[in-house]
C-alpha cells in the first residue's frame, strides 16, 4: 500500500484515519471498529464489505 495513498484515504463511515494491516491486507478504522479489505492492492471502502473488529483486535 502506497503511504501517500493511505494518507489521503479516510473511513467512509466516520471520516477518520485508516491504518494498514499488511498481514491481513485490510484497512482498519478504529473509530468505526471496521476492517476494510484490500483486494489486489485496491482498497474496498464499502461498509457492507467491511468486517467488524473485536475488542481483542482493537487492543481493548
Amino acid at each position: 500500500m502506497d503511504t501517500r495513498l493511505l494518507e489521503l484515504l479516510v473511513c467512509p463511515v466516520t471520516k477518520g484515519p485508516l491504518e494498514y494491516d499488511r498481514e491481513k491486507q485490510e484497512l482498519i478504522s478504529r473509530s468505526a471498529r471496521l476492517a476494510y479489505p484490500v483486494r489486489d492492492g485496491i482498497p474496498v471502502l464499502l461498509e457492507n464489505e467491511a468486517r467488524t473488529l473485536s475488542d481483542a483486535e482493537l487492543g481493548l
